[in-house]
């Protein structure tokens, strides 16, 4: 056999011939392989094999049952297959073995409940949990069934995270950013709730407020006294006239039934607006919520509660870049409309507003609202912070009889 088809110079022969086996020529299969662009060494070995004259051709069809036939007969090896098997090891069907990992998967998914399971079955779903569990069907059935112990307890009413993964999991950290339950549990509370991107391993500020939106969006608690939400004036929330923090704990906790449906709800970014609207207006200010930038968790779950019950919201910002991407993620995420903020009010502002220090620096970004907007802004290079157009806002914060 050794001299037949082993050594160096027929090791590409070899390869090849094996890789037909491994392309899916089942143990037992009679066809014919048909081999081209072999050299001369390749061809006298062959023509060895099958008894033939070497003569160099083109190409060489092989009929496998005479193969496995001669090297029998000549108490080689009882077919071509093993021939290369005890010459090189074992072959490797790849075509079953695609089938049987594919059968793996396929109960990976069986194993879930009907809902989880409808998610898996999803090619998103399904490449998540693969590289979730590196490509183990056994780790990914654990961490199926996991997720699915820890969503039969969602919605929850403000139980923190912590708690939730210990009971459900027993480990108070199985549901910590970066753990692969966590990971898998907050892509399908995504897509419950219609969230296209899903987001794995990122790990930076504004992932990490999304992450606890969502917690916060399914009843869960993260880091739950972090950041409030300031607002003023809004019913149900404190006494009028005075600024009042509403925490991530007391929003999802113990939600207010807001009696604003159809009300306008004034929405601006920094607190010192909220302040000077505080000191000036007191009690007979409209109602006002402050974003305090970005909107964190508890800010989004304020906000998105109030448009829930229908609230009017209304946004104003910096005149900056970052001022008009806050803006876009307010008005796409709850509806809200802009308050004083389109390129004619910026331009009404100019006069006033030219002070050192208010050149317009950093990344343009386009306000979705208007279209010339941004174009304005760059033309004239000015920021515009928000408490310097507080003369502007506060006679709309003045509810009308």
């Amino acid at each position: 056999m050794t001299r037949l088809l082993g050594g160096e110079a027929l090791a590409g022969l070899r390869q090849r011939l094996r890789r037909r086996y491994e392309q899916g020529l089942a143990v037992g299969d009679t066809g014919t392989l048909r081999l081209s662009g072999l050299n001369e060494t390749e061809h006298a070995a062959l023509a060895a094999l099958l008894g033939r004259p070497a003569r160099q051709r083109s190409s060489v069809q092989i009929e496998l049952a005479a193969v496995d036939r001669a090297l029998d007969a000549a108490g080689i090896a009882p077919t071509l297959r093993v021939a290369l098997e005890l010459l090189d090891g074992p072959i490797t069907d790849r075509a079953a073995q695609r089938e049987r990992i594919q059968e793996g998967w396929q109960g990976v998914a069986r194993s879930c409940d009907a809902p989880l399971r409808g998610w898996i079955e999803q090619p998103h779903g399904l490449g998540l949990v693969k590289r979730l569990s590196r490509q183990d069907t056994d780790v990914a059935t654990i961490l199926c069934r996991a997720a699915a112990a820890v969503l039969q307890r969602l919605p929850a009413q403000g139980i923190p995270r912590a708690q939730l993964a210990a009971q459900a999991l027993g480990d108070a950290h199985a549901l910590d950013d970066g753990r692969p339950v966590a990971a898998l549990v907050i892509a399908v509370l995504r897509q419950r709730a219609g969230e296209a991107k899903v987001v794995v391993s990122d790990a930076d500020d504004t992932a990490t407020e999304r992450r606890r939106d969502t917690w916060a969006g399914a009843g869960v608690l993260v880091n739950e006294l972090a950041r409030p939400a300031l607002c003023l004036n809004l019913p149900g929330a404190a006494p009028a006239g005075q600024p009042a923090y509403l925490s991530l704990r007391s929003l999802v906790r113990t939600p207010v039934a807001w009696p604003v449906r159809a009300r306008d709800i004034h929405v601006c970014e920094n607190p010192n607006l909220l302040a000077i609207a505080a000191d000036s207006l007191g009690a007979r200010c409209a109602p006002l919520v402050c974003t305090e930038g970005m909107p964190g968790a508890a800010q989004r779950t304020l906000l998105r509660q109030l448009a829930e019950v229908g609230a009017r919201l209304h946004y104003h910002g910096d005149f900056d870049w970052p001022g008009l991407a806050i803006a876009n993620h307010v008005l796409r995420a709850f509806g809200a409309r802009p308050w004083r903020f389109t390129a004619a009010d910026y331009l009404a502002c100019l006069p006033a507003a030219t002070r050192p220090g208010s050149v317009l620096t950093g990344d343009r970004v386009t306000a979705c609202w208007d279209s010339t907007l941004t174009a304005t802004m760059e033309q004239h290079r000015v920021a515009i912070p928000e408490e310097a157009v507080a003369d502007t806002l506060l006679p709309d914060l003045v509810p009308r009889a």
